[in-house]
């Protein structure tokens, strides 16, 4: 692989970089797909860019549905046309005692986890704000099935779905276009959230941001193309495009921002 493709990207992200360039070297040798775990929108990115247009690999995503965040990637090679059993997902509902309960992401995500769960092995968790649903890989369906019968402390069942009854998540991402001075963590909050700087870079500091789900502490980091950070009690906001610089020197940005 060209040595060059590494300036491009984080120096954290060189280990992911060198497992792409091996799924492709295995398509090209074995002249057969592969197929990923759920990927992050910045690794999503990162596979995205390092197939490019003209390979004789190809890629896709999917995610269960059309505006997943998480993904699985399907590389294959040319004489490959893919369909959506290749990408082997399985949706869950969770049924639960909606009267006397709730649920929520985070302990929907902790109990997964907590199960013993890669992260990598399933996608988005979804609610219509009652009803609450997520994707796994197919291979871990049996077994999450078997092993998840509560979250916290209340009793749960989880049915499997066709991909057609997914329901309509009621978390919109809105495109939004915005100038900041830099691409600094603590400067697109702020300026999204149209709140101090210094406030901004308080919740960076106590722990209220993730960067791509992780956990995250630096005000001064630069996000790249397609990272999201969660900030606790504001929202996400997603770099979709660099679009230039203003007159000002300032940076021209299309995000995708959720807002509480």
């Amino acid at each position: 692989m060209d040595e060059n493709i590494y300036q491009h990207f984080r120096k954290e992200e060189a280990p992911f970089i060198d497992q792409v360039a091996g799924w492709l070297q295995d398509v090209s040798d074995q002249y057969r797909p592969y197929l990923t775990d759920f990927l992050d929108p910045r690794q999503q990115y990162i596979v995205e860019a390092l197939v490019g247009e003209k390979g004789e690999q190809h890629y896709r995503f999917d995610g269960g549905y059309g505006a997943a965040e998480r993904k699985r990637a399907l590389l294959y090679p040319d004489y490959f046309t893919p369909t959506q059993d290749d990408f082997a997902i399985q949706l869950f509902e969770i049924h639960y005692p909606t009267k006397f309960s709730t649920l929520s992401h985070g302990k929907i995500l902790g109990t997964l986890v907590n199960a013993g769960i890669k992260r990598e092995m399933f996608g988005d968790i979804m609610t219509d704000g009652d009803r609450w649903q997520f994707c796994v890989t197919a291979n871990m369906a049996d077994y999450i099935q078997t092993q998840i019968v509560k979250i916290g402390r209340i009793g749960v069942r989880l049915e499997p779905k066709d991909y057609t009854e997914l329901l309509v998540p009621k978390d919109a991402w809105v495109m939004e276009h915005t100038a900041t001075s830099s691409l600094r963590v603590d400067s697109l909050i702020s300026s999204v959230y149209n709140i101090s700087r210094q406030r901004s870079k308080e919740l960076v500091e106590n722990g209220k941001i993730k960067l791509n789900w992780q956990e995250f502490d630096r005000p001064d980091f630069e996000l790249g193309l397609r990272d999201i950070i969660s900030v606790r009690g504001y929202g996400r906001i997603q770099l979709h495009e660099i679009e230039g610089r203003t007159k000002k020197e300032k940076y021209r940005l299309l995000l995708g921002v959720l807002r509480k």
